[in-house]
């Protein structure tokens, strides 16, 4: 094997997402020689800013903005452009950030282990080996393609990278799964005016929520102009020229719908084809995800998975918090571990937006937990007139508190600003706080926190 190149360095990443650009940052401010290894130019900076969570929110935005005399087509592509220049300069900001340190580098290629403390970049003349004593990977995941005869081959399967990138607005968009990512995406095409239906094979959306809250997405998204068809099991796919058929059967009946962009939102899976892991001694599980202890660290304990790469959930907040577990393992005492997670927020971005944290209520009461549910239509709540002057009330606010302790197991935020509404009631619940004194905080007015106020009043002595 020729070798052109043959680096060394203290610290190898291999990925550019937010878990191993955060700490190959720390590391490369610490003095450390960081080497970080990204397989696309496209990718700098990981999934979020580049085809996840900026493009997407960026287009939920937009969609929301749109006038009646706007024409679709033109405002959908002028939409499309904004977020292409926001992305690129968000990428070109990530590369720089790190390349422009002194002690880092960033190589632009797909990396793969020779042996567990080498990896190769290239072929040929342009071969490049990279060695280090410790290595991070961060490689993120892929969308996965259900095996449903003939949507591989459809001329009209797209994912949700290309729904980002290309500025040609779909007609009628057919969204196989009703999960997060299934649903904001119906929800941001529907603002924009194309037809979008949903197929989920569970019986209802959102299993995991309230059947309340489940009912309220519904409620909103259905009332938005989006079909949604629960119980459906998708069997085939059939392209016909312009438009593509999706087969399914419910209520064991066959049916069927059309679609001119079919996008499957039916999970991700860890990206570690192509890394030879078996190569370092990396172990892996059967879904391809790095097998990690409570540390992050791999079968070989110099070699650390962070992010989606590590099975984990796949949000960029946790990618985040994992580059802090191996900090600390690197530059601290080393005491960290991710079972210090406690009342991690989620959210999902409809319109209004999902938020929620902690136990259900379904789920407290499974537990024997004796609960106080705090409950309240956000158009009733006369302490949140924010909702008001931003013209959205729908949606709901529900919270479960321990009747016994008066704190908050749960909470299920189905409004205008629920997305940061759920961090204070996150941190509230990591530390501690009663749900008394959430009620008798004070908040700036006029705004959506202030909602707790009257919320809890209704159920709170």
């Amino acid at each position: 094997m020729e070798i052109t190149t043959a680096l060394t360095a203290d610290i190898l990443v291999i990925g550019f997402g937010k878990g191993g650009k955060t700490a190959a940052r720390v590391l490369a401010d610490a003095g450390r020689r960081v080497v970080l290894i990204e397989q696309s130019a496209n990718m700098y900076g990981g999934t979020c800013p580049n085809v996840g969570c900026v493009p997407t929110k960026m287009l939920v935005h937009y969609a929301t903005t749109k006038r009646l005399q706007d024409d679709a087509q033109q405002f959908f592509a002028q939409s499309v452009a904004g977020v292409r220049a926001l992305t690129s300069a968000f990428r070109a900001g990530n590369f720089e950030a790190l390349n422009g340190k002194d002690t880092a580098t960033v190589i632009t290629g797909t990396a793969r282990f020779l042996d567990p403390h080498t990896v190769a970049v290239g072929e040929g003349r342009d071969l490049i080996t990279v060695t280090a004593p410790t290595i991070l990977v961060n490689t993120g995941s892929e969308p996965v393609i259900p095996p449903i005869p003939g949507l591989a081959d459809s001329s009209h399967l797209v994912s949700s990278t290309e729904l980002t990138q290309t500025q040609n607005l779909p007609e009628r968009l057919v969204v196989l799964g009703g999960g997060y990512l299934g649903l904001e995406f119906a929800g941001i095409y529907r603002h924009f005016g194309t037809e979008v239906t949903v197929l989920e094979a569970a019986d209802r959306l959102l299993p995991r929520e309230d059947e309340d809250i489940a009912e309220a997405v519904q409620e909103i998204l259905t009332g938005d102009g989006i079909r949604i068809i629960t119980g459906a099991k998708v069997t085939e796919v059939r392209d016909n020229g312009a438009v593509s058929t999706a087969v399914y059967d419910k209520d064991g009946r066959t049916h069927t719908v059309e679609a001119s962009a079919l996008l499957p939102a039916t999970g991700r899976r860890p990206v570690t084809d192509g890394l030879h892991l078996d190569a370092a001694g990396v172990h892996t599980a059967p879904n391809g995800a790095i097998v990690v202890d409570e540390y992050l660290r791999s079968s070989q304990p110099h070699i650390y998975a962070l992010g989606d790469v590590n099975g984990g959930e796949q949000f960029t907040y946790i990618s985040l918090d994992d580059a802090r577990i191996v900090l600390d393992q690197l530059l601290g005492e080393g005491k960290r571990i991710t079972g210090d997670r406690r009342a991690v927020p989620h959210t999902l971005f409809i319109t209004p937006p999902l938020a929620t944290v902690g136990l259900t209520e379904s789920q407290a009461r499974a537990q024997g937990l004796n609960i106080t549910v705090a409950r309240e239509k956000v158009a009733d709540i006369v302490a949140m007139p924010r909702a008001y002057t931003v013209e959205e009330t729908r949606g709901v606010m529900k919270f479960i508190v321990d009747s016994d302790t008066d704190l908050i197991l749960g909470a299920a935020l189905l409004s205008i600003d629920a997305q940061e509404i759920i961090n204070t009631v996150a941190l509230a619940m990591r530390h501690h706080i009663t749900a008394t004194q959430l009620r008798d905080s004070i908040y700036t007015h006029p705004s959506s926190t202030e909602a707790l106020n009257e919320v809890f009043d209704k159920v709170l002595p």
